[in-house]
């Protein structure tokens, strides 16, 4: 059975490895997502979790991924670019979900949409996208750049613009979700 770190690894270099570490720390987004996966791994309070979350500190004003160790994100992230990320540690992120530089997944404190979002798998988020409130989105979704998503998307959608336009595709995240993890 392959580890979270194996299956992140494959996602953003597209072979298993059971050394992920001799060619992971030459990408900053895998770096960073080791180091997100290990402190996730140990209790804040253990010596290993004090370290993997001052490293992770360290990486994050390094390579401005703003990722907290307490984000429940699935098996296959991946990180493509370096710049700035910011996810609510309160979002829930599935497993296949490419994130792109400049991207913003928070939190909306008032009206109907009040609370965090839930990314469901096989999600790929274009550049500056926003994605704030109580929203779900579903399976196989692609987010174009710079679109700011505040409702609700069904799975098998290609979301765009601001406001969003919802355009319903069997194959939305083909041939931009490489590597997926099953």
């Amino acid at each position: 059975m392959k580890t979270t770190i194996q299956k992140d690894f494959f996602r953003n270099f597209g072979y298993w490895t059971t050394t992920p570490l001799i060619k992971g720390f030459l990408s900053p987004g895998f770096r960073f997502i080791y180091c997100l996966r290990k402190a996730q791994q140990y209790n804040s309070k253990h010596p290993l979790g004090i370290f993997y979350r001052l490293l992770l500190r360290r990486y994050s004003i390094k390579f401005g991924y703003q990722i907290s160790a307490k984000t429940k994100i699935g098996e296959g992230l991946n990180l493509g670019h370096w710049g700035t990320i910011v996810v609510n540690p309160n979002a829930v992120i599935g497993k296949n979900c490419n994130i792109a530089h400049g991207v913003t997944i928070g939190q909306t404190n008032r009206g109907k949409t009040k609370g965090y979002p839930i990314i469901k798998d096989d999600v790929w988020i274009g550049t500056n996208a926003v994605i704030v409130g109580g929203i779900t989105i579903g399976d196989n979704v692609l987010i174009a750049p710079n679109s700011y998503v505040t409702e609700d998307i069904p799975n098998n959608s290609v979301v765009m613009g601001n406001p969003i336009t919802i355009v319903s595709n069997e194959r939305a995240t083909e041939g931009y979700i490489n590597h997926r993890i099953d």
